[in-house]
């Protein structure tokens, strides 16, 4: 069984990748192996734990039964009531995260909160637009995140680009920004929210460490793209009979709630030390009551059209629901060791920090990052800096140094699994975001995007480790 979820995980994403192909959803496979690998788990739990390969087991008959005798409705009672009931409250937050974000986007949109931006931005010119919108969003999403800023980001592409193709290059090129712009802050991405609650980075260093790495994943692929994309973006027709059904107060103001509504999210977890979930719900029922008071004696027609009951129609489900599938699958591959066995698996056989990290970020366009992040976070402690005298030989003492605080291992490991996701597009939240909301094929962002991505990624990589060789830490 223990294999075999490997088997029906990879049969699994590569349904999704032949997503247009087969005119399957890809929520349905997400949805499909989200749920087939967790039969397979209790199914094969008796082989799979008496091998000794889930760690999560491992830890709970230690700590629970330390004697070791244990038995098969024990080891049903753990995945049950123990591994699925930890991991799903771990996806809730993300799931209710971004249902929240996504509503309130769409609600700035739907009271055309976006139009006060996209009226000020008069380039159609390819290359400047690129530009703009990609170091906006790099800079956007170390504040806010790299999923919030992609749906916003998203939201205001379809404003200034009409043509498919083009939104669909556009969009991933906000991915790639996103992404980029997350993995040097301590707040812009879900790994280095990790390994800054963990103790294993501090905000500036993480900032004056890795923004230079990062800038430069995402200025290698503007500058190649500045060479091929030439010409002017078609803008969506506005036509002239169009009602409005907002006043320039009234779009001004949702915007500037919408913005700020989101951007008190990092603020509300900081303060009260909540899931940034819960600062997203209360965001999003501030707006909500805002918009019930503004429209309140309207026209039907009005109310019909801005009230926020109607506007969660417009919220794309089927992304969630993508979320949650895949979210899901990793999961079971978590619980049952599949990725610990990997992660052990590259520390025999690359035994080079450089390279266990570059392979992590290389996995995490594959598997989600975070639990790679925290397979990495599990398998090697924080070390003292005061124990590294007792450590005789000097080849030990240097490497071992590498896992203090603000070492070369943790900040190289926020860049990677922060960067290295967008060389696919469901290699991270941001790109399954973008995916779920444009529709982008997966065949046509590896065509078209994974090779910008992966040279930005490479060039990032050399950039970290260059610096890391000059600028003693």
């Amino acid at each position: 069984m223990f294999v075999l979820m490997v088997v029906v995980f990879l049969l699994g994403y590569l349904a999704i990748a032949l997503e247009h192909p087969l005119h399957v959803d890809k929520a349905i496979p997400a949805l499909m192996i989200g749920t087939l690998l967790w039969v397979l788990y209790i199914f094969g739990a008796f082989d799979i734990f008496s091998a000794g390969l889930s760690e999560a087991w491992n830890s709970f008959v230690a700590k629970e039964h330390p004697g070791g005798d244990v038995g098969i409705e024990e080891m049903r009672h753990f995945i049950v009531d123990n591994q699925i009931i930890h991991h799903l409250g771990e996806i809730s937050e993300i799931l209710f995260f971004l249902l929240g974000a996504m509503t309130i986007v769409e609600i700035t949109d739907q009271h055309d909160g976006f139009k006060v931006i996209t009226d000020r931005i008069r380039t159609t010119s390819k290359v400047k637009l690129l530009w703009v919108l990609s170091i906006l969003t790099f800079f956007m999403s170390a504040v806010l995140d790299n999923l919030t800023t992609t749906i916003v980001m998203v939201a205001l592409l379809r404003k200034l680009v009409s043509e498919k193709e083009t939104r669909w290059f556009f969009a991933s090129m906000i991915v790639l920004a996103a992404n980029a712009g997350g993995a040097w802050s301590p707040i812009g991405d879900v790994t280095t929210i990790m390994l800054w609650i963990g103790g294993q980075v501090t905000t500036v260093k993480i900032i004056l460490r890795v923004i230079l790495p990062s800038l430069v994943t995402l200025v290698i692929p503007l500058v190649l793209c500045s060479f091929i994309h030439k010409g002017c973006v078609t803008r969506p027709l506005v036509r002239e009979d169009e009602p409005v059904y907002t006043t320039p107060f009234e779009r001004k103001l949702m915007l500037v709630l919408g913005v700020s509504g989101l951007l008190f999210v990092p603020v509300f977890k900081t303060i009260t030390h909540l899931p940034p979930y819960q600062g997203m719900l209360l965001s999003l029922s501030v707006i909500w009551l805002v918009t019930e008071l503004l429209h309140h004696g309207k026209s039907a027609e009005i109310r019909s059209k801005l009230k926020v009951v109607n506007i969660l129609r417009r919220v794309e489900f089927p992304t969630i629901f993508f979320f949650l599938g895949i979210l899901l699958a990793v999961a079971a591959l978590q619980s049952a060791g599949q990725l610990t066995v990997l992660a052990t698996w590259l520390d025999e056989n690359l035994g080079n920090i450089y390279l266990i990290d570059l392979a992590i970020g290389l996995l995490s366009a594959v598997v989600d990052n975070v639990p790679l992040v925290a397979g990495a976070m599990g398998m090697y402690p924080i070390v003292d800096p005061a124990n590294l005298s007792a450590i005789a030989d000097p080849a030990m003492q240097e490497y071992m140094g590498y896992f203090v605080q603000d070492g070369l291992f943790w900040e190289f490991l926020a860049y990677c699994a922060g960067t290295g996701g967008s060389i696919l597009i469901i290699g991270s939240a941001a790109g399954v975001a973008a995916m779920g909301m444009e529709k982008i094929d997966f065949i046509w962002y590896l065509k078209k995007i994974s090779l910008l991505a992966l040279l930005g990624y490479l060039a990032g990589a050399a950039v970290y480790f260059l610096q890391a060789q000059f600028i003693h830490h």
